[in-house]
């Protein structure tokens, strides 16, 4: 299966990656396996593919964990090497493309104390909400590179996917 295919089977077809790289062959070897079911149980537990109701939780702290995002996939990428291409290719496309404008935008506003500002706080949760169905796909999609079941809907689904 092509790359290009892959992406379109998951709707991740909005990312913006090189033409010559969606014609290769998407092939994952075992560290791409492992590090995709690594990253996929991060995922499943946290506010990033999880709903967060109006009357719960705190901005800050899920802009924070949407945030590690990024030193937990590097480690990951890390620990599994230089055999981790495939999972290497669409995690750094992911955290750039969808999770970088998010964070660069809430970390400027928490730092003028947006979260202060109950306008701000809504908009953020609903950009959160957006974030949120994007990275259950990418989720649903290292499911699918590691080779095991999906469970980004064993609980009760509170949004659409």
């Amino acid at each position: 299966m092509k790359w290009k295919k892959w992406l379109e089977n998951w709707d991740m077809t909005s990312l913006k990656i090189n033409l010559k790289f969606l014609e290769m062959e998407w092939q994952p070897k075992e560290p791409d396996k492992a590090a995709a079911w690594e990253l996929y149980m991060e995922m499943l537990t946290r506010i990033a593919t999880q709903h967060l109701s109006p009357e719960h939780g705190d901005e800050k702290a899920a802009l924070d964990s949407i945030h590690e995002l990024f030193p937990l996939t590097r480690e990951i990428i890390k620990r599994h090497g230089r055999d981790c291409v495939e999972f290497t290719k669409i995690a750094i496309v992911v955290l750039n493309q969808t999770v970088r404008p998010f964070t660069a935008k809430w970390h400027r506003e928490s730092l003028k104390g947006a979260f202060a500002k109950k306008e701000k706080s809504a908009e953020f949760r609903r950009e959160l909400t957006r974030l949120q169905a994007a990275l259950r796909r990418y989720t649903r999609m290292l499911a699918d590179m590691a080779g095991v079941e999906d469970l980004t809907q064993i609980d009760e689904d509170h949004t659409e996917s």
